[in-house]
């Protein structure tokens, strides 16, 4: 019995020794083999990012705009002197009638027939013929305009028409995906993205009242008086003109917002113009060296440049070297802003202005008037 214990004890202290010896120079015995990891599941493709359902609500409301008039032209070319021209143009023979066509969009606002489209796409047309998406063709006729914003609204008679729905309440911020549909170089309707590159633009020279809404979406000759659209294929602005020195898109495109739009095309639907409110006197921006001439601590607000005699503001008591800071409590930045304040005020209301004179701290209350009509050359 003693012998077969010893010889268990060394069997287990030689198998103890072997073991310490693997485990020290080769551990690698001592580990199975680890199972192979399961294979991930292969990724499902995403859903491609498309735009169609956006086009198909707002691209029936989006019309081809034809014009087409009768100029004179001169027989031979003669130097841009107005008084030469009306000098030869007296002479018979020296001018041939020639008709003359543009193009350009619009968009169906009201199912009964009224369209939005910009001003200079009409401008002294003899003739407007409307295309829509479905093929339909038909003569517009011209409810009103207004040049000052450069907005037209047009009237058609067809039946089953698409209208396109506002953005209303809807922000719209910039970095938003937009699309712009048209007619760019009568190729006929053409829908191309962007984004909202920015806000507000002004100071353009394009219409004497600008608020643009900035886009990089393309946007090409015969697109003015076409649709802006969300991803939701609501209306958010006009497309109305381009920054480019080639006369193609350049990703600097400006549109009309669709809130203002609206407002003036139901002032011309319901009275055939548009009325604005009007002070009577003519804004300028404040420079810095204007501000510290008047000792201004900030360069908001404007400086009056003239008064009309006997005009809202001058009854109110405003003189030249007044300083405008606020309206009806809001502030005044700047010379185009101010226009733009002016401009939504109803005649015959008081507005309340805060001005700088001489230091000194005013508030006036002034009359709203009505801008009278710019007179054409």
């Amino acid at each position: 019995m003693r012998r077969l214990w010893l010889l268990f004890a060394q069997t287990v202290t030689i198998c103890l020794g072997i073991l310490f010896i693997v485990a020290t120079l080769r551990p690698d015995w001592l580990h199975t083999q680890p199972q192979a990891p399961a294979p991930l599941p292969a990724p499902q493709p995403s859903a491609p990012v498309s735009f169609a359902a956006a086009v198909a609500q707002a691209r029936p409301a989006v019309v081809n705009v034809y014009t087409s008039k009768h100029v004179n032209v001169p027989v031979i070319p003669i130097p841009a002197d107005p008084e030469l021209e009306r000098l030869f143009r007296e002479i018979p023979g020296f001018s041939r009638r020639r008709e003359s066509t543009n193009l350009g969009s619009g968009v169906i606002v009201r199912e009964d027939g009224y369209i939005l489209t910009n001003y200079h796409v009409i401008e002294a047309a003899d003739a407007i013929e409307v295309a829509l998406s479905d093929g339909r063709q038909t003569r517009a006729a011209i409810v009103g305009a207004d040049p000052e914003s450069d907005l037209a609204v047009l009237k058609i008679d067809l039946p089953d028409l698409r209208a396109i729905a506002f953005n209303g309440s809807h922000e719209v911020k910039t970095g938003d995906v937009v699309l712009a549909i048209g007619n760019p170089f009568g190729v006929g309707q053409t829908t191309t993205m962007g984004i909202v590159s920015a806000l507000g633009r002004n100071r353009l020279g394009v219409n004497i009242y600008e608020n643009f809404i900035q886009t990089d979406a393309a946007i090409n000759p015969g697109n003015s008086g076409g649709a802006l659209i969300d991803t939701a294929g609501r209306l958010i602005g006009i497309n109305t003109a381009i920054y480019s020195e080639s006369g193609g898109s350049l990703g600097i495109g400006f549109a009309i917002p669709a809130g203002a739009a609206q407002t003036i095309m139901e002032q011309i639907i319901k009275t055939g113009s548009v009325t604005r409110g009007w002070l009577g006197i003519e804004p300028q921006d404040i420079t810095p060296d204007l501000a510290r001439a008047f000792g201004l601590g900030q360069r908001d607000g404007v400086i009056i440049a003239s008064v009309l005699r006997n005009g809202p503001a001058w009854q109110a008591g405003l003189r030249v070297g007044d300083i405008v800071l606020q309206l009806n409590g809001e502030p005044v930045r700047d010379a185009i802003g101010f226009l733009n304040q002016i401009a939504p005020l109803t005649p015959s209301e008081k507005a309340k202005l805060q001005v700088v004179r001489e230091g000194r701290k005013l508030e006036m209350d002034v009359r709203v008037g009505v801008r009278p009509p710019i007179s054409k050359r």
